[in-house]
This record gives C-alpha cells, sequence and structure tokens, in this order.
C-alpha cells in the first residue's frame, strides 16, 4: 500500500493551508499514490521476437508481390528481380519457398496491403530502424530497373503513410537506396557493380545530407545510419536472421561513402 503521497501532500497542505489544506492534501496525496500502485506490465511486455520475425519475413515478400503488379501485370523481369533480391538476401531452401510462396500472395487481387501493414506495425512498431530496413528492401525492389514507376511510388507513399513517414521522406529514402546500390560490391571481385564507380554527389546522398554539411553534421549521420542498419540490433529487434545479410551489405556501402567524404573533405 503506497502513503508516500498522502504524507508528504498532507504536511505541505497544513503548512499552506491550515487543517482544510491538510485534508485537501491528503485527498491529493491518496490520488497519487493510487497512480503509483496500478499494474503497468501489460504496456511494457515486449513483442514476441519470433512472432515479429515472422511477421516481418510474410509482410516483405508479400508487399514485394504486391509491389511487382503495381503496374498491372507482373513481367518476368519483375519475378527475376525478386528472385535476385532472395539471393541478395541470402534466403534459400524452405525459406526461399515461404519467400515465393508470400510474393505470390502479394501478387493476389484479394491481398490486402493496409492489413498486412498493420500486423507489421503492431508487431514492430517499437523498432523505427526495423521498419525503415522493411521499406528500403521494398526500395530496392522498386528500383531494380534504376527508377520508379508512379504506381510503384503510390504503393510506397501508402507503406510511408501507414507509418506516418512523410512523403519527403520516402522520396529521400528512394534517393538514398539508390546511390547506395552504386556503392554495392561484387563479393568475388571485390569492385563495385555499377558500370560507373560511385560518385561524390552519391556518396551525400547515402548519408542523406547536403554537400555543404559541416564535420560534425557528416559524423552525425553516419553514425545515426550505421546504428540503424547494425545487423546484430535488428535481429534483437525482429529481423530474421535470414535476411541480415541485406543490413550488413547497407553497413559497407554506408562505410564506404562515409570514407569518400572524408577524403574528399580531408578529414
Amino acid at each position: 500500500m503506497q502513503i508516500t503521497g498522502k504524507i508528504i501532500c498532507g504536511l505541505l497542505g497544513l503548512v499552506l493551508g491550515g487543517p482544510i489544506g491538510l485534508i485537501l492534501g491528503i485527498w491529493i496525496g491518496h490520488s497519487f499514490d493510487k497512480g503509483l500502485s496500478q499494474n503497468f506490465e501489460p504496456f511494457s511486455v515486449k513483442a514476441d521476437p519470433s512472432n515479429a520475425q515472422a511477421v516481418f519475413f510474410e509482410s516483405t515478400f508479400s508487399v514485394m508481390g504486391h509491389l511487382a503488379k503495381a503496374d498491372g501485370v507482373v513481367t518476368k523481369y519483375e519475378i527475376e528481380t525478386a528472385e535476385q533480391i532472395m539471393r541478395n538476401l541470402g534466403i534459400s531452401g524452405d525459406k526461399r519457398q515461404q519467400a515465393i510462396e508470400a510474393f505470390q500472395r502479394g501478387k493476389s487481387e484479394h491481398f490486402s496491403l493496409s492489413q498486412t501493414l498493420e500486423e507489421l506495425r503492431l508487431n514492430c512498431a517499437r523498432s523505427p530502424s526495423l521498419i525503415q530496413m522493411f521499406i528500403e528492401i521494398q526500395i530496392l525492389a522498386a528500383t531494380s530497373g534504376g527508377s520508379v514507376s508512379a504506381p510503384e511510388m503510390t504503393i510506397l507513399y501508402k507503406i510511408g503513410s501507414a507509418f506516418r513517414i512523410p512523403r519527403l521522406q520516402i522520396e529521400r529514402l528512394v534517393e538514398m537506396v539508390i546511390a547506395q546500390q552504386s556503392f554495392h560490391r561484387d563479393q568475388n571481385t571485390g569492385q563495385y557493380t555499377a558500370s560507373r564507380g560511385p560518385s561524390i554527389e552519391q556518396a551525400y546522398k547515402v548519408l542523406g545530407i547536403e554537400s555543404s554539411a559541416s564535420k560534425q553534421e557528416v559524423k552525425r549521420a553516419y553514425r545515426k545510419l550505421m546504428a540503424q542498419h547494425h545487423p546484430d540490433k535488428l535481429v534483437s529487434k525482429g529481423m530474421p536472421e535470414e535476411m541480415i545479410k541485406v543490413a550488413t551489405e547497407k553497413s559497407q556501402e554506408i562505410q564506404s561513402a562515409y570514407d569518400m567524404i572524408k577524403k574528399q573533405k580531408g578529414y
């Protein structure tokens, strides 16, 4: 039983208002003690990590399928792109089959984007970095051809709206993901996969900053992005371990962009 509030408020009321103040203070203190005795455990219970991983996995590939059908018909190229993303994510075996089935469900006319995003929000709402990773993977699928079509952009806006992310921020994420792809290196050769090497302008877009940014601003943006894409942190928040490869690659791309900026600015 809590009585601390009654004592403190009662004494304070007595000093300031005499007997009437004492009564009023005890009443206020009682309300305070009652609030402290509430059981807040239901609000502090964290979502089941394993459930969050399952929801993240299903949502990622079903929404990817929905995005592929944005233009009306899923082309052979879009299917190949989805399979390539699965390979890039390091998904194989049973998990690959699950990803394909989720992708097919996303292509269905009966697929509910809003319901899928709501379930993802309920399971991952406490992990903004996980939500951003989900959106970046969708943008990665949409930009596989080098640009995003108007119907695909509409869906990306809807995804952003579900998580209260402004359109401007979605557009900036698209720029960042496209720029990051310029810093992607082939695992076998170690060379950049883009036909031309990344530019300093793209390096700034990777970090989401202007070329006029100060040294402190550059470091702040770099540290924030590295924290958002840290593989171990993402796994602990609900990202399936089978998909952690993409987070590792993004961390490497961010590091490469940061190194280029440091060299250009002479840090």
